[in-house]
């Protein structure tokens, strides 16, 4: 089931419009042949074009330095998809739409399922899966009107964080932020299902947004037109506007990547979020946030039981494990399931070396939220690994307000923020240590459950423990430490 939080809902108005017969914002397609998309598992990478002697062909500068910094080696999963298949795939009538190098598989698109029989005959091909099918109708998504700037009633004299405080201060953000730690020099790709108007609006504009990429529609890109989800997940980590609203990590850099098709829930998005992960890492970027998951598609036979919960069965949790190898952190929402049948985590929750976040409750509590998704995995591993304030957090939204955002989709990027920034003040540590580190220094740490996991992290205490462990240079041993 999709973690996204409810988008902004369209007017009624807009509603009837494109219900009426005619609309073009409402497709009938009974009458034709269902498209389908398909995913083919490829034996081998013979024929490839490129050489692991030579990874400045598939690689940025940045993502290599991230291996060597980390004493990752460069590997045959890292190679793209053989191009000699890929035409070989598309000389037998299908439309290759997309590749995962990590996995060795094809997306093809095919008019008739029937013609996937081709596909299997080939010898280089070791199976096929049907992960999409061309729902009865598509929608279209519209812009929404924002605001230019922060209404006044919105700030809070004398709090430099506005009323992101607690969300940061909770977790010893702040303290980090006062010694420079704000995440500049790190690179943060937030994986989601839209952004909308967040090439708009002024306090988003403000962040050093990189570049985007929409991995649904590559051709048509909508990513600024669907849901705000994404807009309010990359406000809490990089809006800057002191006395209204300060994210957790205000100087990092952003790649925006849609992978979540709102139309539709369909085990295709698994393929859209590797590829959006690939490419992530290929062009350097750090830390993931990713405020998706899935549990229930709208075909049964995609669905998955509790038993498959093992981070080693989703493709996606497969491709999110990897991450680590690679020498990135993913964050990712543990999922909203706590008050339904399903109650556990989802994919790609369930992988193994990633941080899985669930919701706990605002001041004085700091209880878990109901809806929060627990733990563990079916193979027993803790999850969710921590928790941070989530019910609710502060956002920015598509509309450019401050409000309150409901979910674990809004914990993970108050975690994740603050990864970036402890992250920044040890650029030697391998993607594991950090997190390790994070995990040993929550507040649940000597006794982890299936509902807070580690707990809630104290990313200074974390900080202040390496200094002390390393020494590490005469900069930080002139700063007064403290602890709460």
């Amino acid at each position: 089931m999709r973690h996204l939080l409810t988008a902004v809902l369209l007017a009624v108005s807009l509603l009837a419009i494109a219900s009426s017969p005619g609309s073009k914002s409402t497709r009938n397609k009974k009458q034709e042949a269902a498209s389908c998309i398909f995913r083919v598992y490829l034996t081998d990478k013979q024929g490839s074009n490129f050489q692991l002697s030579r990874p400045g062909a598939f690689l940025s500068r940045r993502a290599i330095e991230r291996r060597r910094r980390q004493q990752l080696a460069v590997d045959s999963t890292d190679l793209p998809v053989s191009a000699q298949y890929r035409k070989l795939v598309a000389r037998e009538g299908f439309d290759v739409i997309g590749q995962s190098r990590w996995q060795n598989t094809l997306l093809v698109r095919a008019a008739d399922s029937a013609l996937i029989d081709r596909l299997q005959k080939l010898p280089f091909v070791s199976g096929t899966r049907m992960v999409w099918k061309e729902p009865d109708t598509v929608k279209t998504s519209s812009r929404t009107n924002y605001a230019e700037e922060f209404l006044l009633r919105d700030s809070v004299e004398g709090q430099k964080y506005g009323t992101a405080y607690e969300q940061i201060g909770c977790m010893g953000g702040d303290n980090l932020h006062s010694l420079g730690l704000r995440g500049k020099g790190m690179m943060i790709a937030v994986i989601d299902g839209g952004f909308k108007n967040a090439d708009r609006i002024p306090c988003i504009q403000k962040i050093d947004i990189r570049g985007w990429r929409d991995f649904v529609d590559p051709d048509e890109p909508k990513l600024f037109a669907e849901t705000d989800h994404g807009t309010k997940v990359l406000s809490v980590m990089g809006v800057n506007e002191p006395f209204y609203f300060i994210g957790t990590a205000p100087e990092a850099s952003y790649w925006l990547l849609r992978s979540e098709d709102q139309h539709t829930e369909q085990e295709v998005e698994e393929d859209y979020w590797t590829m959006a992960a690939e490419f992530a890492d290929s062009v350097g970027c750090d830390v993931i946030n990713s405020s998706l998951g899935y549990s229930e598609y709208d075909h049964k036979w995609m669905s998955y039981r509790l038993w498959q919960l093992d981070g080693k069965t989703a493709f996606i949790s497969r491709s999110a494990a990897m991450l680590a190898g690679k020498g990135m952190i993913l964050v990712n929402s543990a999922g909203n399931s706590g008050m339904g049948p399903w109650k556990k985590i989802g994919v790609p929750a369930d992988a193994d070396n990633i941080l899985a976040v669930g919701a706990i409750n605002d001041m004085p509590t700091r209880r878990i939220a109901p809806f929060s998704s627990v733990g563990p995995s079916q193979d027993g591993r803790t999850k969710p690994d921590v928790v941070a304030i989530g019910a609710p957090a502060r956002v920015v939204n598509g509309r450019g307000g401050i409000t309150s955002g409901m979910g674990t989709s809004f914990a993970a990027p108050v975690v994740c923020g603050m990864v970036a920034c402890l992250w920044q003040s040890m650029p030697q540590k391998s993607a594991c240590e950090v997190m390790d580190m994070i995990r040993m220094n929550s507040n649940n740490f000597m006794h982890p459950d299936n509902i807070y996991g580690y707990g809630l992290p104290n990313f200074w205490l974390a900080f202040i423990k390496y200094v002390e462990a390393e020494h590490v240079s005469p900069y930080w041993e002139k700063t007064t430490f403290y602890t709460e």
